[in-house]
């Protein structure tokens, strides 16, 4: 990893972050004229912020291109059917760009680790993950993965912040805290995951996310640099007259209704 920097002033951060933004609208706008479709995968440990990122990346964007995909536990007819089933539904249509948080990779980490599947299991997918991203790719889908990495000290410190703090509270699952006492069997599988899947076609991005703030700025640099797009034609945009046709009082049509309690 690199060295340590001194933290990014929150000035310079959203001035940094508005200017990647606005790159962002203009990929979208290109990704709908072209009909592109892009996948990007997001993983890493536990707490090292994919959620954060992939809030900086949707923030200023349509919902409509850029699709995020956070899947629950398989259920019981998920679990029988074959492992990537799951997935292939959520894969994008032209002019989409679809965000995984988190993926099949589950299987490389949380199911292995967690004893969720089987060492064969586990073994299986190793073999057939790289087949899968390649029908993937070989089909014109731009595939992107990313890997959170932050240190053992900051885990655990976003751990103990999360406990303390009702409002991130919610973000402690029951598989977050026994992963504390299992970092090294994590390190161990993924390791394994990087260097089964690690490939010419679909490589990953290794990123350093102890300062979450570069973290976030640096995945938008690289997802933008593994997107190659232009400036999308655009049709000059003109605010029509308002129609005096049938104008009617309707500000006063809403007295006597129920309006939402003002705050103090």
């Amino acid at each position: 990893m690199s060295a340590v920097k001194e933290p990014m002033k929150r000035k310079e951060y959203e001035k940094a972050l508005r200017e990647l933004q606005v790159e962002l609208c203009g990929l979208q706008e290109w990704v709908k004229h072209k009909g592109l479709r892009v996948v990007v995968v997001f993983e890493g440990r536990d707490a090292a912020g994919k959620g954060g990122v992939i809030k900086a990346i949707t923030g200023r964007v349509s919902p409509r291109v850029f699709r995020v995909v956070a899947l629950p536990s398989p259920s019981d007819r998920e679990k029988s059917q074959l492992y990537m089933q799951r997935y292939v539904p959520y894969l994008p249509a032209a002019g989409e760009i679809v965000i995984f948080d988190r993926s099949w990779y589950n299987r490389a980490g949380v199911e292995v680790v967690m004893g969720f599947c089987t060492e064969a299991q586990h073994h299986r997918f190793l073999i057939l993950c790289p087949e899968f991203e390649h029908a993937i790719v070989d089909d014109g889908i731009l595939l992107v993965k990313f890997w959170l990495e932050v240190s053992d000290a900051e885990q655990k410190r976003r751990f103990e912040a999360r406990m303390k703090d009702p409002l991130r509270q919610w973000k402690l699952s029951p598989i977050d805290l026994p992963s504390r006492g299992k970092w090294f069997e994590y390190s161990r599988a993924r390791d394994l995951m990087l260097k089964a899947t690690d490939t010419e076609f679909a490589p990953w991005t290794i990123v350093p996310s102890d300062d979450k703030e570069r973290a976030r700025l640096n995945c938008i640099r690289h997802l933008l640099k593994a997107t190659p797009y232009e400036k999308a034609p655009r049709a000059k945009v003109k605010l029509p007259k308002r129609s005096m046709k049938g104008a009617y009082d309707d500000v006063a049509s809403l007295k006597g209704l129920r309006f939402v309690e003002e705050g103090r």
